[in-house]
């Protein structure tokens, strides 16, 4: 078992250097593109809504006031399965709406592979295709960074997602610290190094040409991750674009947030079974380190377990100074337990000192938002117990949004 404990204790050692080490070219920033182009891009606009009735009209309205010429993007509402008067107020507010009714065939994924074969077939051409969630709403200047990106010549480009209730309740909170520190530690390092940034579900655009191509095909519980794996086996990456903003609105209970992790984790396992192994292959055949570090990502469910292991096994050692519980030995890797704590806790520090650097700000609010990202993090070890044991059911759990407020609450 000691050698078990080595294993480990060395994985986890690698799992966070590697994080850590990406993470630091976070405060890099790459020499910019030419622009190749001076094209003004035309955009579809894909919006995927549920029962979506307290929020589809403040987004429909936010992309309908972007400072993008009106003749250059169209807004498209998907209204699925929907029982409820979502589409008559997608309708109401501007937007082109398409009612999509499937029993078999339910989730995000199908409804926007749906959809996409209905723009394809229009008779008027997008240069790209835009996809949103229901509960967001959108900066003004979106379309023009986008726009920007692909004067530059990227293919694939995801947004910054920032929160629209970060103060919402402790949950809400917790998400928003998670989500800001992905954007500077994840997104914006790997677009520094040159590797694949991951879409995030909402704020993305992709080239018409790309998905026609390649096709869409995601339609597991994490579409999104699905997709970005598809991109990278096709050696297509997905860029970044910090200037384009998109608020979503986080959970807020923590029955709500437990239910959308676990689909989360559920789909993530999935994806990481089935193309990790293509990554791998790709890697070492290409000489390529773009799906060594996709295929990093995919793992992060064996990060986790092995990160709350290791945790408890901090915790009982207190009870054992001779660092020996009969199984586990700290000492093996580190002089004394101390210095795990010390590690762990580095894991846990590094993202708020992130955070209060980025930000330049500091109140009572985001100081109780720290506190509650520890255990929202903390809680990220049983989630990814459920999601492992339960990957295979592929059961849509749709999160209900209640939050009614416009780019301009969140703009004042």
């Amino acid at each position: 078992m000691y050698v078990f404990s080595i294993i480990l204790q060395i994985l986890f050692f690698i799992f966070g250097a590697y994080y850590f080490t990406v993470s630091l070219f976070a405060w890099f920033k790459r020499r910019e593109r030419p622009i190749l182009t001076d094209k003004t891009h035309t955009f579809a606009l894909v919006v995927a809504a549920h029962n979506e009735e307290a929020v589809i009209e403040n987004m429909v309205e936010s992309l309908k006031r972007l400072n993008y010429p009106k003749e250059s993007y169209d807004i498209f509402v998907i209204a699925d399965n929907c029982t409820d008067p979502t589409a008559e107020l997608a309708r109401k507010a501007g937007a082109n709406v398409y009612e999509r009714e499937s029993e078999d065939k339910r989730g995000k994924g199908y409804a926007l592979e749906w959809m996409f074969q209905k723009i394809f077939a229009l008779d008027k051409h997008y240069d790209a295709v835009a996809v949103f969630d229901a509960d967001n709403v959108v900066h003004p200047e979106f379309l023009n960074a986008m726009n920007h990106r692909m004067q530059q010549g990227y293919k694939v480009v995801q947004g910054y997602i920032d929160s629209k209730n970060p103060f919402d309740s402790w949950i809400t909170s917790a998400y928003t610290i998670s989500f800001w520190s992905i954007n500077k530690l994840f997104q914006y390092s790997r677009f520094n190094l040159g590797l694949p940034c991951q879409l995030c579900g909402t704020g993305f655009v992709v080239d018409t040409e790309v998905l026609q191509k390649i096709g869409w095909q995601a339609t597991c519980l994490t579409e999104d991750m699905e997709f970005t794996m598809r991109l990278v086996l096709n050696d297509y990456s997905v860029a970044y674009a910090e200037d384009a903003v998109i608020y979503d609105e986080k959970p807020l209970t923590f029955g709500q947030s437990w239910k959308q992790r676990i689909r989360w984790m559920q789909g993530q396992t999935d994806v990481a079974s089935r193309f990790v192994p293509s990554l791998i292959k790709k890697a070492f055949k290409e000489h390529k380190w773009s799906p060594i570090d996709c295929a990093v990502y995919l793992l992060q469910p064996v990060r986790i377990l092995i990160m709350g292991f290791i945790t408890l096994m901090c915790w009982l050692q207190t009870a054992y100074p001779n660092g020996d519980i009969g199984f586990f030995q700290i000492s093996y890797i580190f002089p004394n337990a101390f210095l795990w704590y010390l590690f762990v806790i580095a894991q846990f520090l590094y993202t708020p000192l992130v955070i209060w650097i980025e930000k330049r700000q500091l109140s009572w609010k985001l100081i109780f938002s720290y506190l509650t990202y520890f255990i929202y993090s903390l809680t990220w070890v049983p989630i990814t117990v459920v999601g492992i044991i339960n990957k295979n059911k592929k059961e849509w759990s749709h999160t209900q949004h209640t939050r009614k407020i416009s780019i301009e609450e969140l703009n004042n």
